[in-house]
């Protein structure tokens, strides 16, 4: 019987050790979090494991008591001693883990494992001692039931760990199972054999519970990290690791909402790049990243824990600095200028870079979020307005000009359909014959809030909203149509933009005022500054020989006040040059003005260019003009500018009184 059974079992602990060396799981298998999580499960549950260890104690003193003195009792006592140390161990941890402090190490799983399988053998120890040392039905049944409901309960709640759940069903049931052959009976033997198919049943249990466990905790870590992912991508920048520009305005809120009753000062340092683009351009987009990523490493290591750095777009950066006033914020601006001084090495590239700042302090700059972050923008476009590789505070009068520029973008729009730009015409005098020769068209703007705004500033702003175009095409027609009007040749004068000479409109808007008011083409006269030529770019030389194939003439305005060079005189022929009115001013007391006056009046007639005097306003004045050698003058000593009806009756007068005067040998001029 025993050499049968002993024959059918190798065969089943065969079997159990193929299935415990499948299914165990090794710690490796899977990442701190997972195996943490297991090893907290053990420890989830003390009052199952109280549970479990006081009806094991309560059975094996009871089995103690109804045997005779032996060996029995000192396992009993052995259960007793390990269940109140794993009871005390597992209410120890269970409270570290629900204060937060508790840390499931190997040192803590080691424990539960040591007591677990200690406890376990235990109790199939006694069941052993139980069966063989004594015949009393009642302690076989009380300590095999102990034993197999001990088994079962612990397969299902240990399987967090498979190896501790399976090694303590072997070590409960295994035992027993022995104990039960080795008394004989029938009986006993038909449930020993029993008790090594539940061993076999209880690993595959615990092995499918602990699987269904794992794969839940693994799929909880892998939305986690997902949701980390997202996170990550939402709250940060791929290409510097920065904060981004949501994570940047979530955090300046808080720190608005923490510091609303406080009135703590919160400083913002917006800061850019300088010609960030033009980098991008000449060098490409990989050299582009890289540099950003260099300005990125670099604020970090300026700025430290001073502040907290976010990307907000482009190669514009944001540092937010809790608590810092503006003489600390000033410093550390100068202190980030400094640093990119020493350039930057990128691949094959040596940089030198330089950055624009400007900063805000709340809540002397503004009390919420929003208005501190335009605040430090507008400190920003100062700053680089300046000259960039600056810094610039926020100071209430760029609100004011902000807020001025503002209605002025939102009128111009409004103005162009709505009829509120007008025309004015300022004649130009012949020296020769005191009469009108030519008249210039000045734009004029009377805002309906803001009042009179000097073409000196909208023009400007036009430019910057893309609108110059259109209003560059409506001066022409509008002037055009009034000039169609005058007697005799009297010319046109019309101020070109440069951003105007960019464009391929201006030649198409010439032609077609030219045809809708039928006015010849010698009769407009266009004139630009000498600023076109600080930008040699072939779009301006071009729309420039166009202009002339057309046959209209050409003016140089403000000649002496702008581009130093005279090559381009030899490029372009200038049918006029007209000299500033800041060397009229000073002429009477300025030997120096009267010098360049002379040698411009020189120059002009050499090269047959026929000459305008601006700001005449005095006769002392209009005599330096005939004694240098001036074809033309304009100024208010004949008249202001006046309306489109006034200036053609001025026209018809004849000779203006203020040219009226015996007159010397004339120069010989270039006519039309």
């Amino acid at each position: 019987m025993r050499g049968s059974g002993t024959g059918t079992g190798e065969p089943e602990l065969r079997r159990l050790r193929t299935l415990l060396d499948r299914r165990r799981v090794p710690p490796s298998a899977h990442d701190a979090d997972v195996r943490r999580s297991l090893v907290e499960s053990l420890y989830a549950s003390p009052t199952s494991l109280t549970i479990g260890a006081v009806t094991g104690v309560a059975v094996g003193i009871v089995i103690s008591s109804l045997s005779a003195p032996g060996p029995i009792q000192l396992v009993v006592l052995a259960l007793c001693v390990v269940a109140t140390l794993r009871v005390i161990s597992a209410v120890f941890f269970h409270r570290q883990l629900v204060r937060g402090t508790a840390v499931a190490s190997r040192s803590w799983e080691l424990i539960y494992e040591l007591g677990a399988w200690g406890y376990s053998g235990l109790l199939g120890l006694m069941a052993f001692v139980t069966l063989l040392g004594s015949r009393d039905p009642v302690t076989h049944m009380l300590s095999v039931s102990m034993a197999t409901g001990y088994a079962g309960g612990i397969s299902g709640r240990n399987a967090g760990r498979v190896q501790i759940a399976i090694g303590q069903v072997c070590l409960t049931l295994l035992p027993t199972a022995t104990g039960l052959w080795l008394q004989g009976s029938t009986g006993y033997r038909v449930l020993s054999v029993a008790m090594v198919m539940m061993v076999l049943g209880l690993a595959e249990i615990s092995s499918t519970i602990h699987r269904i466990v794992v794969q839940a905790l693994v799929g909880r870590r892998d939305k986690s990290l997902l949701a980390e992912k997202f996170e990550r991508l939402a709250r940060f920048d791929s290409l510097t690791g920065l904060e981004n520009r949501m994570a940047m305005q979530m955090r300046l809120r808080e720190i608005f909402d923490t510091n609303q009753k406080r009135n703590d000062a919160v400083t913002i340092l917006w800061m850019d790049v300088d010609r960030f683009k033009e980098i991008n351009d000449s060098l490409g987009h990989m050299v582009g990243d890289q540099l950003l990523r260099g300005v990125a490493e670099r604020l970090t290591e300026v700025v430290q824990g001073r502040g907290r750095i976010a990307r907000f777009g482009g190669d514009e950066f944001v540092i937010i600095c809790p608590d810092m006033d503006r003489v600390t914020a000033s410093a550390l601006a100068q202190e980030i200028i400094s640093y990119f001084a020493h350039g930057f090495d990128l691949s094959d590239n040596h940089l030198q870079v330089t950055a624009s700042i400007g900063y805000a302090v709340a809540p002397q700059d503004g009390r919420d979020m929003d208005e501190l972050m335009q605040h430090a923008d507008l400190a920003l476009y100062e700053a680089k307005g300046q000259g960039r590789n600056r810094a610039a505070s926020f100071n209430w009068s760029l609100k004011e000009r902000f807020n001025r520029v503002h209605e002025i973008e939102t009128g111009l729009r409004r103005a162009l359909d709505g009829g509120e730009l007008k025309l004015l015409f300022q004649p130009i005098v012949d020296l020769e014959s005191g009469r009108i020769d030519a008249c210039e068209a000045l734009l004029r703007w009377d805002h309906p809030v803001l009042g009179p705004i000097p073409p000196s500033e909208f023009i400007p702003i036009a430019e910057g909203m893309g609108m110059i175009e259109a209003m560059t095409g409506w001066v022409l027609r509008e002037a055009c149509a009034a000039a169609a009007s005058w007697p005799g040749d009297v010319r046109i004068a019309i101020n070109i933009s440069p951003a105007s000479l960019k464009s391929n409109e201006l030649p198409a808007n010439v032609i077609a005022a030219l045809l809708e008011s039928g006015l010849s083409a010698r009769q407009l006269e266009l004139e630009v500054t000498e600023s076109i030529f600080l930008d040699d770019s072939g779009q301006t030389n071009a729309v420039l020989r166009e202009l002339q194939r057309i046959g209209l003439r050409l003016a140089l305005d403000d000649f002496g006040t702008g581009y130093s060079s005279l090559s381009y005189l030899r490029s372009y022929r200038f049918d006029t040059l007209k000299i500033d009115q800041s060397f009229m001013a000073g002429v009477s007391a300025n030997a120096e003005d009267r010098a360049i006056v002379r040698a411009i009046g020189n120059l002009a007639r050499d090269l047959a260019m026929d000459t305008v005097a601006e700001g005449i306003e005095t006769q002392d004045q209009l005599a330096h003009a005939r004694e240098a050698g001036f074809t033309n003058v304009q100024g208010y000593l004949f008249s202001r500018p006046v309306p489109r009806d006034r200036i053609a009756d001025l026209i018809a007068a004849g000779p203006l009184e203020g040219a009226e005067r015996p007159e010397p040998m004339r120069p010989s001029r270039r006519r039309a």
